[in-house]
């Protein structure tokens, strides 16, 4: 399953030593009043008194985010999977969606951390602590994407990359809502994994991309970004098209667990489908990829449905 989860982990903390070596580095380079503002995802001021030029990158979804607004030269550590765009791949490790290495994001002396908020939040309160700029990136709508390129362009001193990353990312989402307007609703059931069984909630980014599309998500009105649900539920919501999100859009065998099931429409128009969920599933600038391939499956469901 390719989709950001959330972690607790607890990592080793950095020495004292080392803590009060670094909040001296830190205290020695702050000086004078803050120049480049931006309002975070969880609404908190992030202020620099000068554009960043080491920055951490604790989502892979962010390391895409940076890259794309002309920063990715200023990453220098990333978390595990980060393997996009190539030059993500091969930058330093700082730990995985579960734990962060406090001591080696320590050690890189970074002036910004960008991080999703559910990835360690006991750690990221740590780097609070040790006086580290973190900006929260948990983008919730496909608009809010592009205001991330912009405030993280503005954090970085690149913000006129930004802005033509964002302006261009916002044409293309317009181009998709004109082409998808008045097309025939579908009734999608989304499954992210297969045991135990799980989709996404009304509320989730994912949802929105199935509205964009002219779908409609069957469990819409659960409120949990990623509820687990029963085979039952899903044979009661008698869903039009089963997408299914895998690496690389490759067919998976749990999605032809479906076939015995011809009362779902589903499945009996051969609507099992595949979508990348490297696009999909990480709200960075690739996520447009992400909903133009939902789009064209949605489209082969249509007419599979004669609409």
């Amino acid at each position: 399953m390719k989709i950001d989860a959330a972690g607790d982990a607890v990592c080793a903390r950095p020495g004292a030593a080392a803590a009060m070596a670094f909040a001296l580095l830190l205290a020695i380079g702050s000086g004078g009043a803050a120049s480049d503002t931006v309002i975070d995802s969880a609404g908190a001021r992030v202020e620099l008194a000068q554009p960043a030029r080491r920055i951490v990158s604790l989502a892979p979804h962010a390391t895409e985010l940076l890259f794309a607004a002309g920063a990715g030269s200023q990453v220098i550590g990333v978390i595990t999977p980060a393997d996009w765009p190539a030059e993500a791949a091969v930058l330093p490790r700082v730990g995985d969606s579960r734990a962060i290495d406090l001591e080696r994001i320590a050690d890189l002396r970074p002036d910004l951390v960008v991080a999703w908020p559910y990835v360690a939040p006991a750690q990221l309160e740590h780097l609070r602590d040790l006086g580290l700029a973190v900006y929260l990136s948990d983008p919730h709508t496909p608009e809010e994407i592009a205001d991330d390129l912009e405030r993280l362009g503005t954090l970085a001193g690149t913000r006129e990359s930004a802005l033509r990353a964002a302006a261009a990312y916002r044409a293309r989402l317009a181009a998709v809502r004109a082409r998808e307007r008045g097309m025939p609703r579908v009734r999608v059931f989304y499954e992210i994994w297969h045991l135990p069984l799980y989709t996404v909630g009304g509320k989730h980014l994912i949802s929105a991309a199935i509205d964009l599309c002219g779908g409609e998500n069957v469990f819409a009105a659960l409120k949990l970004p990623a509820p687990s649900v029963s085979v039952e539920a899903v044979l009661a919501a008698a869903p039009e098209a089963i997408v299914a999100g895998t690496d690389g859009a490759l067919r998976p065998t749990w999605l032809d667990a479906w076939a015995p099931w011809r009362s779902v429409p589903a499945v009996a128009r051969g609507n099992l489908l595949v979508v990348d969920a490297n696009l999909l599933h990480r709200a960075g600038p690739r996520f447009i990829d992400g909903v133009e391939q939902l789009c064209l499956a949605l489209d082969r469901a249509r007419t599979n449905l004669g609409r």
